[in-house]
């Protein structure tokens, strides 16, 4: 509903669409200067309005609280001063990163004198549809238009104050900048239907791309006219090969497991080698208590830690996003890398072993969008990967894999300049 009745979803996306393809136009020929003005204003603005911010959002968290939303959610939901700060450093950075429009791919001279250049371009127009991180709202308008693309915005209703305070910000930023003003919108009407509203527009909408849980991703990818990059679930696993330094898995699992468990690169299941299970698991179980790790193992993990709860078929699929973690003994690494194939979720999995031909087999067959060797599956991250914020990270193979930033958000044409030639 709007204040004036009924709203007319079909006309409503149709609209918000046209303005985007409009921005988007303009976008492709925007100077980096510009951008990335816009991007290190944006970032002080977010400086300067803290408090505004703060209060926006403490108003999302105490909706959510009322309406009964579980610990995990609402964490992701939160924001406090570092993360404000985060956020605005997270622009100045996409600010510093080369921006990818117009790079020149590759060129070549035809025998009959056609030059022959790749390109790389915007893909258009964006239709991102997530849940409740405020700071996503932050880092998805930026990085679509430091790409060249315009976004429409789609958040979960529980940030809204937030994201509704923080892209209208930028929007001061990009006015002063002369951004095109369609560049970024964030569309506010709770209506469920203005989602399938715009699934419905190829001739405005190039990619969709969705984040959240397994429901949301399988609606937007049945309901979809145009191509979507998937941000799907985090089950990700950790290994423990026999070769394995006890004390560095113990520091690996405990990373990725209990640093942030709310978050789609946090550690879900465990697999450990059978010839070091008994050593290894009261240490690590004494570990993981001190964070008051909840666990739930198969038969033989609970013959060595009688407290943990029986894991159900649920429980190795499960992306718990929660201070769970799941364990299965494994008689080889062949039955590690079959548990992750059946049960994984294609994000990030990691092996700690010593033994090379170990790790060799584990980086080879295991098919996911990262793997990771002695290192926590928390890595899996635009930033920490050198690529700067991220809009996503895709489990899907194509368009792109793993994080999604500036370059992902990009295509190539190919620009093909004679003196009059014509095909004989």
């Amino acid at each position: 509903m709007t204040e004036s009745g009924p709203l007319d979803i079909e006309r409503y996306c149709r609209e918000t669409g046209r303005r985007a393809r409009e921005a988007s136009r303009a976008l492709a020929e925007l100077s980096t200067e510009r951008k990335n003005a816009w991007l290190r204003d944006s970032a002080r603005s977010l400086r300067a309005h803290l408090s505004r911010i703060l209060a926006a959002n403490a108003d999302d968290v105490r909706r959510a609280r009322d309406a009964g939303e579980p610990p995990a959610m609402i964490d992701r939901l939160k924001l406090d001063e570092p993360r404000v700060e985060g956020m605005a450093k997270g622009l100045e950075a996409i600010a510093a990163l080369p921006d990818p429009v117009g790079e020149v791919i590759e060129g070549s001279r035809r025998p009959n004198g056609l030059e022959v250049t790749r390109l790389r371009v915007p893909l258009g127009v964006v239709f991102f549809v997530y849940e409740s991180r405020p700071n996503v709202t932050v880092d998805a308008a930026a990085i679509c238009v430091k790409s060249g693309n315009a976004v429409i915005l789609r958040g979960g209703k529980e940030a809204m104050h937030s994201s509704r305070v923080l892209v209208d910000l930028m929007a001061v930023e990009a006015e002063r900048h002369e951004i095109p003003p369609f560049a970024v919108q964030l569309v506010g009407p709770a209506e469920r239907e203005l989602v399938g509203g715009f699934l419905r527009q190829p001739e405005f909408i190039d990619v969709a791309i969705p984040r959240g849980g397994t429901g949301l991703i399988e609606r937007v990818v049945a309901e979809a006219r145009m191509p979507v990059i998937r941000h799907h679930d985090g089950n990700c696993h950790v290994y423990v090969d026999s070769s394995a330094d006890f004390d560095r898995a113990l520091a690996i699992i405990d990373n990725a497991k209990c640093q942030r468990p709310g978050v789609c690169n946090a550690l879900e299941s465990l697999l450990v080698h059978d010839a070091i299970a008994d050593r290894f698991l009261p240490r690590l179980a004494e570990r993981l208590a001190m964070h008051g790790v909840e666990l739930r193992g198969c038969q033989r993990t609970r013959e060595i830690l009688p407290t943990a709860l029986e894991a159900t078929e649920a429980d190795w699929r499960a992306e718990y996003l929660a201070l769970i973690l799941s364990i299965r003994i494994v008689d080889s690494i062949d039955e590690a890398i079959e548990h992750i194939a059946h049960y994984g979720s294609k994000h990030t999995d990691a092996i700690v072993a010593n033994d090379v031909d170990a790790i060799r087999r584990f980086t080879a067959r295991v098919d996911s969008a990262a793997v990771m060797v002695n290192a926590s599956t928390r890595f899996n991250d635009g930033g920490e990967l050198g690529m700067g914020a991220e809009i996503g990270i895709s489990t899907d193979k194509f368009h792109a894999r793993g994080p999604c930033g500036l370059r992902e958000l990009t295509s190539y044409k190919f620009v093909c300049v004679g003196d009059g030639l014509i095909r004989s």
